[in-house]
């Protein structure tokens, strides 16, 4: 018997680990089943192999195989084929039956679904009607005591070790959705949050100071002739200065800040408390820092920030009249010469 997974090399580990116990302690359930029945010498080897050689066989046929998924699959059909077959030469055993039984359609639904568990059940029938074929027909109608001990095992054991492997895989599921959220939601360049995010934040933040009567700030940034040194220097270069804004943005920040890349060489945060005067501060070493990084990396380059800042006002209509302040206050520093923070409070704009 196996358990869940997903596809691969590691769907072919965890079936393994499963099947190797799962198959050890049916051994033992079907050993207490077998074993008034007086059973040949080539019975006692055909439980041994299937038992304790067949794990090990199907492990080696799934690591070679194209699909592994696929290989996995047939693994388990032959897995609940054989446990049909053990159940006929049990002649029925109510208790050991139903256990052997009842595992495997427990394991095949829990990797394939309804659809699987069907084609487990025809493969289980299959395999009681090749043991009706070997064995005379015949019915125990009655478990004996040391039949239910031998049962208890895999009735305690293997539940526990499948829902554990479940439980991990839940978990492993979980910690992959956050990473694909996180993607979706970062600008892979920057590693800043993407336009869609900042702006989602954005939102969230205005109606917080709306409600709570508190001051926020936002920022755009803008790399001034960004297009100029993509021709001079290169793309790659380009690149280069993107990442080292994105590095200076989150070595300056307070943690509470959260800054996105707006789009192409556009940049801008949300800082939220913030009064005007210690954002342009801020901004300001902001600024000289990034000069400073992209200097030091290449004396040839040069590469200045103009920056719009905006307080959050009460008169504000929505999120997008806050954001346009910003804008204007962004033009203002880049037509009045450039590598400059302008702030816009009101009807009025300040340039530092």
């Amino acid at each position: 018997m196996a358990a869940p997974g997903g596809n691969g090399v590691p769907l072919a580990t965890r079936l393994y680990k499963s099947r190797v116990l799962g198959l050890a302690l049916g051994f033992v359930c079907v050993l207490f089943g077998m074993y008034p029945l007086d059973p040949s010498a080539f019975v006692w080897a055909l439980m041994l192999v299937n038992a304790f050689v067949w794990p090990h066989v199907a492990f080696q046929l799934s690591l070679r195989a194209v699909h592994t998924l696929r290989s996995e699959r047939r693994n388990l059909l032959l897995d609940s084929f054989c446990g049909g077959f053990w159940v006929g030469a049990m002649h029925f055993n109510p208790l050991p039956s139903v256990t052997i039984l009842s595992m495997m359609t427990m394991n095949n639904v829990a990797i394939g679904g309804p659809r699987f568990m069907c084609a487990g059940w025809i493969a289980q029938g299959l395999g009681v009607f090749a043991a009706l074929l070997v064995f005379a027909p015949a019915f125990v109608a009655v478990t004996t005591q040391a039949q239910l001990y031998g049962c208890l095992p895999i009735l305690m054991l293997y539940p526990l070790a499948l829902g554990w492997i479940c439980y991990r895989q839940a978990r492993t599921l979980a910690r992959h959705k956050r990473e694909l959220l996180a993607l979706s939601r970062t600008d892979s360049l920057s590693g800043l949050l993407n336009h869609g995010a900042w702006k989602d934040h954005l939102e969230i933040e205005f109606q917080r100071c709306r409600r709570e009567q508190q001051g926020a700030v936002i920022a755009l940034i803008d790399i001034d002739h960004f297009k100029l040194i993509n021709d001079t220097y290169g793309h790659v270069t380009g690149d280069i200065v993107l990442r080292q804004l994105g590095k200076v943005l989150r070595q300056n920040l307070r943690i509470t800040d959260l800054a996105g890349r707006y789009g192409g060489d556009e940049f801008c945060i949300i800082m939220p408390g913030m009064p005007l005067n210690r954002a342009t501060d801020v901004m300001d070493t902001l600024r000289d820092r990034f000069n400073a990084l992209v200097y030091d990396q290449d004396p040839t380059l040069r590469a200045s920030l103009s920056i719009g800042l905006a307080p959050y006002q009460a008169e504000h209509a929505d999120c997008t009249r806050w954001l346009n302040d910003a804008d204007l206050a962004l033009y203002e520093a880049k037509s009045g010469g450039r590598n400059r923070v302008s702030c816009v409070q009101g009807s009025w704009l300040r340039s530092v």
